[in-house]
């Protein structure tokens, strides 16, 4: 019995397939746009973090996305295509928007942090739904290598998003929030 992935690499016709490839190497310069654009904003995330567990971890992720740019790029080659980019929108108004919540926030708050996380996992998020989709369309393709290569940063970028949230929900919400209750009482705004 042929596995869901080849029945479904079996229903496109040669058109349609072609058609997919072009849409997958799209997608794969759209993401290799966020990912190096990334690279160059990690670091004001970073620096901008409060905590220095939130600190670390946008370090240690910039780190991470380095590699996994050096990935794509090797996905890129083992379909035969050159590692090119194409600005993504939705990774640059992400990016816009973590810039805002350290404009908007106070330096040296947990509320700040609290924004830094949630604009963290938005990006999070936008990678995990995009380099599933990738995996996925690779594997009807047929392109295994670059399947694994695409399965092996998913995989990454749910780790962040769980470690992200797991500072957040450790102690960073609730710290904020005492910032927010003591602002309150003191009669001052908490932004």
């Amino acid at each position: 019995m042929a596995s869901i992935t080849d029945q479904i690499k079996n229903f496109f016709s040669d058109e349609e397939q072609t058609s997919l490839r072009g849409l997958f190497i799209e997608e794969l310069q759209d993401i290799y746009w966020a990912e190096n654009h990334l690279v160059d904003n990690l670091p004001v995330m970073a620096k901008a973090a409060t905590s220095s567990q939130l600190r670390q971890g946008f370090e240690m992720h910039l780190q991470e996305t380095r590699n996994q740019v050096v990935r794509l790029e090797q996905v890129f080659r083992s379909i035969g295509e050159e590692p090119e980019s194409k600005k993504c929108e939705a990774m640059n108004g992400l990016v816009k928007e973590a810039q805002e919540i350290i404009s908007d926030t106070t330096e040296g708050t947990m509320v700040r942090d609290a924004g830094l996380i949630i604009a963290g996992q938005k990006v999070e998020h936008y990678e995990i739904a995009s380099y599933g989709s990738l995996r996925t369309i690779a594997q009807i393709l047929g392109y295994n290598e670059a399947a694994q290569l695409l399965e092996k940063t998913l995989e990454e970028e749910k780790k962040t998003d769980a470690k992200l949230t797991e500072i957040a929900e450790s102690y960073v919400n609730m710290k904020a929030k005492q910032e927010n209750t003591s602002n309150a009482s003191q009669g001052t705004a908490s932004r």
